[in-house]
């Protein structure tokens, strides 16, 4: 299956300070609108890599992670009732 995507990608680099601090490039601050005392979640995967995300972001998709979940164990109790009573 194809799947095309318009979202834009931006490769950069930077470099680690003595400290252990990185500047993130301005056009990848821009694209992700990334401000001057925003919160980032860092999440680093052995042998994989490290990631950086908007701790606002993150929270924002548990939300509706969540919201997803909710709906799947209602549909779940809903169809254990169903059969319950078929089966009476």
């Amino acid at each position: 299956m194809n799947h095309k995507s318009n979202r834009k990608c931006v490769l950069s680099t930077a470099k680690v300070g003595e400290r252990g601090q990185i500047v993130i490039p301005k056009d990848i601050r821009d694209l992700f609108d990334i401000q001057s005392g925003d919160t980032l979640v860092v999440r680093g995967l052995e042998g994989k890599g490290v990631l950086l995300m908007k701790a606002e972001d993150l929270l924002m998709k548990a939300d509706i992670m969540k919201d997803i979940a909710l709906q799947i164990f209602e549909n779940k109790d809903n169809r254990d009732a169903d059969d319950k009573n078929n089966d009476e």
